[in-house]
């Protein structure tokens, strides 16, 4: 029997790029920041340019392709079936949001086909799509110790950051444990293909999902006991080893991604229309 293999990741790789030598906290900010002005932006021209700048960014982390490449097809699917839903559900909202209505093709009733409304739902997607190559970057180049060293220097109490780094090691072993389980379960005639009906697939799925949750209860509770018998939280404060000191590549860094949000917010103020529509 043919055996799905998926190899893939989103743990921290270690390449040595000038993104790596950045501080944890650095590359929090710009991640956050990111976040921040896909929430305050409609402008298609700049979404685009948030793309192309996260897509170059991935390139300058020098993580191969292949690492993300099942992530990058996933969430390009998840994304057109949101598009799709939305289309749905209101087929109209691009004409309320564009203020005209240019119609393309007249399925039934209000189900139209309008250039309004695929402008929306291109610049929603893609909306949703800038967020995903920042999201890598920090994921790939941010070694978990170190941030949440970074982070307790900020003020966060060091359990939370403690508990940050724990996350984003458990990640990773998360998907080894469902990548083992599954190549067992289909050793045992459990198939997750395409070649089996939607409903059975499901089930399948629910076969694989079952003992990775119970594996992950027995993960944690084990990281549980072994953080009691080395006395954590006993103590209010803590030395970290991993601690990386800010550096002047750090500070003009931050620099600019100040001037760009506060850009970000002096055109967002204003612009007269939510969407930018060139039509």
């Amino acid at each position: 029997m043919k055996t799905n293999k998926i190899k893939f990741g989103i743990s921290y790789v270690n390449t040595g790029s000038a993104l790596h030598a950045l501080n944890g906290i650095t590359k929090f900010i710009l991640f956050m920041s990111w976040v921040t002005m896909v929430l305050i932006t409609f402008d298609l021209r700049v979404i685009c340019a948030m793309i192309l700048v996260g897509l170059a960014l991935l390139k300058i982390s020098k993580v191969p392709f292949s690492v993300y490449k099942p992530l990058l097809i996933g969430t390009s699917v998840v994304l057109l079936m949101n598009a799709l839903f939305m289309f749905l559900i209101a087929p109209l909202q691009g004409v309320e949001y564009m203020g005209s209505e240019t119609v393309l093709l007249t399925l039934f009733g209000d189900y139209k086909i309008t250039v309004e409304t695929l402008f929306y739902l291109l610049t929603v997607t893609l909306k949703y799509f800038s967020m995903f190559p920042i999201a890598l970057v920090f994921v790939f180049t941010t070694h978990p110790t170190e941030f949440s060293a970074s982070l307790n220097k900020l003020g966060v109490p060091y359990k939370i950051a403690y508990a940050v780094s724990l996350t984003l090691r458990y990640l990773p072993e998360v998907m080894k444990d469902f990548m083992n389980i599954m190549h067992a379960q289909q050793a045992r005639g459990v198939d997750i293909s395409n070649n089996v009906p939607v409903m059975k697939r499901i089930k399948n799925v629910a076969k694989i999902l079952g003992p990775l949750i119970f594996s992950s209860l027995d993960r944690a509770d084990v990281i549980s006991n072994a953080m009691t018998l080395r006395g954590f939280g006993r103590n209010k404060r803590r030395s970290w080893y991993s601690l990386k000191p800010m550096t002047k590549n750090d500070y003009l860094t931050l620099l600019v991604i100040a001037i760009v949000l506060t850009l970000g917010f002096i055109k967002r103020y204003q612009s007269e229309q939510l969407f930018w529509y060139p039509f």
